[in-house]
């Protein structure tokens, strides 16, 4: 047979210590592959870009110009603090007025404070009561990914402020918020940067498309320089928790 000779060749050069020119070809190799599949991601990419819409590229710039505006502005706020808490003269006071601050802060993300200031209203009108739970929840979804710093949502039946433990789901025809069955119209009334809340609910398939395209629904999304947040949580008392003992050196 003519591939006898080759069989221990084949052997030697798998059981066989790599040459100097075998790992420099192995590395060519690996170089390549990383390479192509940096090509095919880059390009995918890409392409999902280039094929998209004007009004989509506004979008995803916007609310990418908005986040980053955001970090910025935290930045600035944390090196001014780190200043005045470096600063003996000021250090008592600012501790102070950081910590009033922070209180104010959770008291607004608990929804034990009221709050104000510019934001939205997403108004949903609904008369057949077509829209169900997971199109509020990706209207809320879409206002935190957005900066929505407070919300609460109103409709026949009450208002519930929104906070990181709420819950939406169907009760029969109705939409339950934290257990609250509300009928339409809802408002949905949101604090944040006006454009960049409004922008993440008009984006095209998203909120906004999404309730227009059930059978009589509508959406109305309303910029203001000037909204309120008004209800309000109780504070629940912690059942299992307890301030644990300060350290003793």
């Amino acid at each position: 047979m003519t591939d006898q000779p080759l069989r221990p060749r084949l052997v030697r050069a798998l059981l066989g210590r790599p040459g100097p020119a075998q790992l420099v070809v192995a590395a060519l190799c690996g170089l390549f592959a990383f390479a192509l599949v940096a090509q095919v991601h880059t390009t995918a990419v890409s392409g999902t870009l280039a094929s998209a819409r004007t009004d989509d590229l506004v979008s995803i710039l916007a609310d990418l110009s908005g986040r980053a505006e955001r970090l910025r502005s935290q930045v600035n706020d944390l090196q001014r603090s780190a200043a005045l808490l470096n600063n003996g003269s000021t250090r008592d006071s600012a501790a102070l007025a950081q910590a009033r601050a922070r209180a104010q802060t959770l008291g607004i993300l608990t929804g034990t404070l009221a709050a104000r200031g510019p934001g939205i209203v997403l108004t949903i009108q609904d008369p057949r009561l077509q829209i169900r739970s997971d199109v509020l929840l990706n209207a809320i979804e879409e206002l935190r990914d957005a900066g929505a710093e407070a919300m609460q949502i109103a409709g026949t039946g009450g208002v519930v402020r929104i906070i990181t433990s709420t819950y939406v789901g169907d009760l029969g025809s109705r939409l339950t918020v934290d257990g609250v069955a509300l009928t339409a119209p809802l408002h949905l009334v949101a604090i944040g940067d006006p454009r960049t809340l409004s922008t993440a609910l008009g984006i095209p398939g998203g909120v906004v498309d999404t309730v227009d395209a059930a059978a009589g629904a509508h959406a109305i999304v309303t910029t203001s320089p000037a909204v309120s947040v008004t209800a309000l949580r109780a504070l629940a008392a912690p059942r299992y928790a307890s301030p644990a003992p300060a350290p003793t050196h």
